[in-house]
């Protein structure tokens, strides 16, 4: 279940820190940068299946970021972002990755 509270929504609270704001569809990809960077998401642990590409997860906005301005962008799930993402990222740039089209 994803999402920093784990119910399977994109929220956030005061708790949330790392403001798990963005739903992406990761990339084996962005897999492999983030475990480069210390962030293993793709090995299983107690309580955490591990992702793979094609998996859809709550991202650290920051992190999402940080991944588009390193040349590895993971597609973005924008009706399951939530709009705190705003604070740190356009909205055109979250369309840019965008894989469902916006009503």
């Amino acid at each position: 279940m994803t999402g920093f509270y784990r119910t399977g929504k994109c929220e956030t609270g005061r708790d949330d820190l790392g403001r798990h704001v963005v739903c992406a569809q990761v990339t084996a990809e962005f897999l492999a940068y983030t475990r480069a960077l210390g962030n293993d998401l793709s090995t299983p642990r107690p309580g955490f299946p591990g992702l793979k590409a094609g998996d859809r997860w709550c991202l650290c906005v920051s992190r999402w970021k940080e991944a588009v301005d390193a040349g590895v962008p993971t597609p973005v799930v924008l009706a399951a972002t939530h709009e705190n993402a705003l604070d740190v990222v356009s909205m055109e740039e979250l369309m840019r990755y965008a894989i469902e089209p916006v009503a």
